[in-house]
């Protein structure tokens, strides 16, 4: 093989892929301290893959990459990866799909995520939902809960809301600092209102014709209500209205969080494995 991996403080982004390998996920990083590198690789004058990496005090991570431009074999993707370690830190991966043999050495087992393929028709979207998450849905409907897209300057409120929502309940996310350092390009906010004031929203990213959830709050109120439900599927359909074909609802974890996967996974999103978490050696 005569490929070759380009290091570049800006790759060029890749109109599909996980949130952590796109532009507006760098931009944060930056923003917050953290430092970002990207490579490219080549096969003289084609791209085969991007890459964006994580650096710390020797050790790199690349989060749900490279980047596949082109169908590449498990083997080439191996070598691939091995070559990518040369370039002088300890490379730890997560990628999008299993890569395995020698020189990769598996650290942790795979997660799941579940992304929802908006290609389809939203009738046909709508059919593809487990029956109880469609009828819930039009329940909520029926009761005249809607969903309309907020102004960024709500952000701050949502953020809060989280953060007092993530400490009673245990969980862990990414920081607020992070959430306000994404561009605001890349942001899509939706809320319900009720009662002169905002029950539930949710906060998306959009990243080429990817998009992720991000973070989202509902109260009491909005939960009765069925609310998280008509956000989300009034989101998808403005996001795929837009380009998006495929929407990252993160993890599914059905050991500690079950209720919070069989929702994901109500709206037909498929269960994605991705590849263990793995030290690359040099190769």
């Amino acid at each position: 093989m005569k490929w070759h991996w380009d290091c570049t403080e800006d790759p060029a982004p890749h109109p599909a892929g996980a949130l952590q390998q796109s532009a507006a996920y760098a931009v944060a990083v930056w923003a917050c301290g953290g430092r970002i590198a990207g490579a490219e690789l080549r096969d003289g004058g084609q791209v085969l893959a991007r890459v964006q990496v994580m650096r710390r005090a020797g050790l790199a991570v690349a989060l749900r990459g490279p980047v596949w431009g082109v169908a590449l074999e498990p083997k080439a993707q191996r070598l691939a990866l091995r070559r990518l370690a040369r370039l002088g830190a300890a490379l730890v991966v997560m990628p999008e799909r299993a890569v395995s043999g020698l020189g990769i050495i598996p650290l942790m087992t795979p997660r799941h995520v579940a992304l929802w393929d908006l290609a389809a028709d939203p009738a046909d979207l709508r059919r593809a939902m487990a029956g109880k998450w469609r009828n819930a849905l039009a329940a909520a409907e029926r009761r005249g809960v809607g969903a309309v897209q907020a102004h960024l300057r709500a952000l701050p409120a949502l953020i809060a809301a989280e953060a007092a929502q993530r400490s009673a309940r245990g969980y862990r996310a990414l920081p607020g600092a992070f959430t306000q350092a994404l561009p605001e390009q890349a942001l899509r906010l939706w809320q319900w209102r009720q009662g002169g004031r905002a029950r539930a929203m949710m906060c998306f990213v959009r990243h080429g014709d990817w998009a992720t959830y991000h973070l989202g709050h509902a109260d009491a109120a909005a939960r009765a209500a069925g609310a998280h439900r008509v956000l989300l599927w009034q989101a998808a359909l403005a996001l795929r209205a837009e380009g998006v074909r495929v929407l990252d609802l993160g993890d599914i974890n059905t050991e500690d969080a079950p209720g919070l996967a069989r929702f994901k996974l109500g709206t037909g999103a498929a269960l994605h494995q991705l590849g263990p978490t793995a030290l690359v050696l040099p190769g």
